[in-house]
């Protein structure tokens, strides 16, 4: 019984995030973009074209195009996504319904680009942290992906380059060309949403003071150091290489910990996607 309630709390309480993700991405869009005839890429920006020259409401193109991807990808890439999905579409659907604006927040196209951009990206940013989409051009991508020698981030690309070319017919060049800004901002703070500030980046170090460097990372960054045994291409001599992983926030201060202790010493660092087990959280540092 416990496990079942607990199952569906956790259940509640994704969809209920979705919902509000959904809610944030139709501020960007109702708020901003929809009102100044700037289009994002994907299905919302063929939507967006689309209730323009119809006059129809947004909200049924939004979920009626979405239905033909999610129905490709329902045996192709897992159930729990595609529902998941449908649900972040709907709701979506819903709040630009509510929400239509006639008058934007700004008319300001700059601005309405910028700020449209960054609302948009952080609604679309927390659907994808909790496993869903709002796009179902992903879900063909994903799918040509394994078929194809194209990447996933290649295809919606493809996609959304053709879209937004496609605005300049309908809405002129100069919407096309804020469309594309938006598009960028979009792409950069869904980054920033599922990643968050301490977004984590590894670390390897070689150097010729290995013991020096990670007792003062330990001390100073309160983060774990892994020697790794190596040796050197041109020397031939065995060489001992420091790993660690810590947030970006850190890196200037681990870049002046090693100056300080060997500056000849060799860094490199690296974007880590995700961190799973270990012990990754700060030890308390006295």
């Amino acid at each position: 019984m416990t496990e079942r309630l607990n199952f569906f709390w956790i259940t509640f309480k994704k969809y209920v995030i979705l919902s509000f993700g959904s809610l944030v991405a139709a501020l960007g869009l109702e708020a901003f973009l929809v009102p100044n005839r700037i289009i994002d890429g994907g299905v919302v920006g063929i939507s967006i074209i689309a209730s323009y020259l119809s006059h129809l409401p947004l909200g049924i193109f939004i979920f009626v195009l979405n239905l033909p991807f999610l129905c490709i990808g329902y045996n192709h890439i897992g159930k729990t996504f595609v529902f998941s999905t449908l649900f972040s579409v709907t709701s979506l659907s819903f709040w630009v319904t509510v929400l239509h604006l006639h008058t934007p927040v700004t008319q300001d196209l700059l601005l309405a680009s910028v700020f449209g951009g960054i609302v948009l990206g952080a609604g679309i940013g927390i659907i994808i942290r909790h496993g869903g989409s709002l796009d179902g051009t992903e879900v063909v991508a994903i799918i040509l992906d394994k078929k194809t020698g194209f990447s996933v981030g290649e295809i919606v690309m493809f996609f959304n380059v053709f879209i937004i070319s496609s605005a300049g017919f309908v809405f002129g060049w100069d919407r096309a060309m804020y469309s594309l800004l938006a598009y960028y901002i979009t792409f950069n703070v869904i980054d920033l949403t599922i990643e968050g500030l301490d977004e984590s980046k590894s670390v390897f170090i070689v150097s010729d003071k290995p013991a020096e460097i990670a007792e003062v990372i330990i001390a100073r960054l309160g983060r774990g150091v892994t020697f790794l045994e190596g040796k050197g291409g041109y020397s031939g001599e065995p060489k001992n290489v420091l790993y660690s992983v810590i947030t970006r926030l850190e890196i200037a201060k681990l870049k002046a910990i090693v100056k300080e202790i060997d500056q000849n010493a060799f860094v490199t660092i690296s974007h880590v996607h995700e961190i799973y087990g270990g012990r990754f959280k700060k030890k308390a540092i006295h």
